[in-house]
């Protein structure tokens, strides 16, 4: 009898190996489509030379009047940057499940009310960390420079290297219902009549560069620290934002943002975290721990690749 059960033992352990060689081996396989996926989406930018901030105050179609209200990105500043890789497209749902099962990580689940925002090929939501965290095992996985864009490079791609559009649409202006989502898709949209989803990717045409969506999807986190004052004195040549800070800056807006919120030059901010302070709420712990933390399916990103065209 004893051998008969060391045998089913041998026989059971040999099965769980097997499976999760399997598992493994599916694991693997998908690392490396998503990796052939993204290298596919990539597209070069030429470096270049651009005015960046609110050119609305320089350029002759408005008047010379900002596009903006905000004060923050007034200070129009020249800025040269060396060539890089950007990603066409925002990182999914689908493509970051396939980062979180390699590295051991439970899928991206936002519980409750936020959890019905998610679907395969929409904007993936995540803090400032974790899409940090995507695009340096990108790197790892590669041996290129794959890094969140500097906010720099993500306006440069935006207005497609720097030109006068105030939008990164096919055309440089924003006309809901043909590059841009219209008032009606996004009721559509709308999830229990407060707040819409996100669009699929790739769904309206792409700018000039073959770049989708920039800042009309979501807002995008970029590497920069925050500093309100910080265009007022960075430095020319590949600025990489302050050396510190406590806010990361995310540009575009989000799903259903206003006109102002969707332009190139619009900049906001948020904690890597997500993380919010509600020391100046009301003693009331079931809001406090509500308000503790912003919603992250409406903040996503896409990685840049640091390096010269191959």
């Amino acid at each position: 009898m004893k051998p008969l059960l060391t045998l089913v033992a041998i026989s059971s352990l040999a099965l769980t190996a097997y499976g999760q060689s399997s598992a493994d081996q599916d694991t693997e396989k998908a690392v490396d489509g998503l990796i052939e996926k993204t290298k596919g989406n990539l597209f070069y930018v030429n470096g270049g030379s651009f005015q960046m901030g609110d050119f609305g105050q320089v350029d002759s179609k408005t008047g010379k009047l900002p596009y903006t209200y905000s004060d923050e990105n007034k200070y129009l500043h020249e800025v040269t940057l060396n060539g890089y890789y950007m990603a066409s497209r925002q990182v999914s749902y689908s493509d970051f499940d396939v980062y979180t099962k390699s590295t051991g990580q439970p899928d991206v689940s936002i519980e409750g009310f936020g959890a019905r925002f998610q679907s395969p090929n929409v904007p993936v939501g995540v803090s400032w960390n974790q899409a940090h965290d995507y695009c340096q095992w990108m790197a790892e996985k590669t041996g290129r420079p794959y890094a969140l864009p500097t906010e720099a490079q993500w306006e440069y791609a935006a207005r497609t290297r720097g030109e006068f559009r105030p939008y990164a649409t096919d055309d440089g202006t924003l006309e809901r219902g043909k590059n841009a989502p219209s008032k009606a898709e996004i009721r559509k949209t709308t999830v229990d009549g407060a707040a819409p989803k996100a669009f699929e990717i790739a769904s309206i045409p792409a700018n000039p560069l073959g770049i989708y969506q920039m800042g009309l999807n979501g807002f995008e986190w970029v590497n920069d620290w925050y500093g309100k004052d910080y265009y007022e004195h960075s430095p020319e040549k590949n600025p990489m934002g302050p050396e510190e800070g406590t806010e990361k800056v995310l540009r575009g807006g989000g799903f259903s943002a206003s006109d102002q919120g969707m332009l190139t030059v619009y900049r906001s901010k948020a904690k890597p975290d997500l993380s919010r302070d509600t020391s100046d709420v009301a003693d009331n712990p079931r809001l406090k721990e509500m308000l503790s933390k912003r919603a992250p399916f409406e903040t996503t990103f896409r990685c840049v690749v640091n390096e010269s065209e191959r």
